[in-house]
């Protein structure tokens, strides 16, 4: 009996990961690294004040949904994440540089365009 359900966890890990199933065990941190607010661009630390004053926001996507498409934040419901931008120097679009802010208080920083995050402890 024991070797069965031996070969059925190992079954279920292989076909998991061929199928790029996430296995994290109710686990709600995903693989983010943190930043110190004050160790933030000053860009950021003025858009993270916006944020938790309520704006203005100087680019109209500000505060639209963040889908998270890519799961390298923890899994939340659809709406759940918000994105701001946070002003790029030298850059005549919106540039690579967000803060993804939670619906719990917690704000992240992208300066890759959602390719890396790092949570933001203040």
């Amino acid at each position: 009996m024991k070797s069965y359900l031996r070969f059925l966890l190992v079954a279920w890990l292989a076909v998991g990961s061929a199928f790029g199933f996430s296995f994290s065990f109710g686990r709600d941190d995903a693989a983010v690294d943190w930043v110190l607010a004050t160790n933030l661009p000053r860009e950021a630390q003025q858009t993270l004040t916006l944020i938790k004053t309520g704006g203005p926001f100087p680019y109209s996507r500000d505060g639209i949904i963040f889908g998270n498409y890519e799961k390298r934040l923890p899994i939340k419901k659809r709406g759940y994440y918000a994105e701001y931008t946070v002003k790029t120097p030298g850059r005549r679009d919106r540039g690579p540089r967000r803060i993804i802010a939670g619906e719990n208080a917690e704000y992240y920083y992208t300066d890759d365009h959602y390719q890396s995050f790092r949570r933001i402890r203040e």
